[in-house]
């Protein structure tokens, strides 16, 4: 997937909302469209004061389009306020932290999965043009609370789809695995262990896909330009073995295993064996066409791909893999 590969047409005169908006994601986000579309207004919508004010005074998000929002996606009717003349809708608002779901459940659980029946009925209800949500490889074949809460919330955006009048709010998902470098990534955690000489792994058998964060920036743009409604769109990305991670990082350092943790997989899956049988192939992405839609939308992009031929996509099974200098190269662009 290309870098700088930018769509710069239909957003040019939208008003956004980003939920979200003060995360990794939300400030790249909101950083390129302000700096590549010619947008209307773009809404940033969290909960948190502080980090809000930081956009505004230490990474100097101060174009006069933007507006700062407070406010929780578990209240729906502040969204129903935030939601006014809104045509997109950017759901990247998540309790992402594997072990503090394990550990809180019922938080998890009113974020990931009220929060997204509160996005699709506001959305639905506020005739917002097209919402596009952002999930996780570990919504696929879900082991953990996280990727639980996940997947329900995928089911609950595509499935808006059927609530929605034909001319109303469009509904599709992003699905994608680590981001080199965000909050609660490995590789700050490396570059910390570093100073001990010894860096731990969970299984050095481990794989996992890997984006960096402008890439998967730019693939939720294309995606926004895109969708028709119903799609779950999975980008072709490069897998990585965490002991080359390791490796690469700090080749001085040894590497120790302490196990796999509780909710951790070996492997990720982006695209089940069951999803294979709808899911479509382009040059650069994956598109899986829902099975459960009482209608089809108009012009659906699965028409234009070839029938996957993989029986499944997962971070061991890629035919993409990242070697030493590809590893420290995504870190340098992270």
């Amino acid at each position: 997937m290309k870098n700088n590969e930018i769509i710069t047409h239909y957003l040019n005169g939208k008003t956004l909302l980003v939920t979200g908006g003060t995360g990794s994601f939300g400030k790249k986000f909101i950083r390129t469209v302000l700096d590549n579309y010619g947008i209307k207004r773009l809404i940033v919508y969290s909960r948190d004061e502080l980090k809000q004010e930081e956009m505004r005074t230490m990474y100097g998000f101060t174009d006069e389009r933007l507006r700062y929002f407070i406010g929780d996606v578990r209240d729906r009717d502040r969204l129903y306020r935030a939601m006014i003349d809104i045509d997109v809708v950017v759901h990247a608002a998540a309790m992402k932290q594997v072990m503090a779901s394990e550990y809180n459940p019922i938080e998890a659980i009113r974020t990931n999965i009220n929060g997204a029946e509160n996005i699709v009925n506001v959305a639905i209800d506020r005739r917002v043009k097209k919402v596009i949500a952002l999930s996780t490889d570990k919504a696929v074949n879900p082991i953990n609370l996280y990727g639980a809460t996940k997947l329900v919330a995928e089911k609950l955006f595509i499935q808006g789809n059927n609530y929605s009048s034909t001319d109303g709010a469009k509904f599709s998902c992003v699905r994608y695995g680590n981001v080199v470098g965000s909050r609660g990534s490995v590789v700050p955690l490396f570059n910390h262990q570093k100073k001990s000489g010894v860096i731990t792994v969970t299984d050095k058998r481990m794989t996992r896909f890997w984006i960096t964060l402008d890439q998967g920036v730019n693939f939720v743009l294309k995606s926004i330009e895109l969708m028709c409604g119903g799609e779950v769109f999975i980008p072709i990305i490069p897998s990585m073995n965490i002991t080359d991670l390791a490796k690469a990082m700090a080749p001085e350092c040894k590497v120790k295993s302490v196990g796999i943790r509780p909710g951790e997989k070996l492997h990720e899956v982006l695209v089940s064996k069951e999803e294979s049988r709808g899911t479509y192939e382009f040059d650069d992405m994956l598109v899986i066409r829902s099975g459960s839609l009482f209608r089809e939308p108009a012009n659906p992009l699965w028409t234009k791909g070839n029938k996957m031929k993989k029986i499944s996509y997962s971070s061991d099974n890629n035919t993409e893999w990242l070697d030493k200098k590809g590893i420290l190269e995504m870190i340098k662009q992270s």
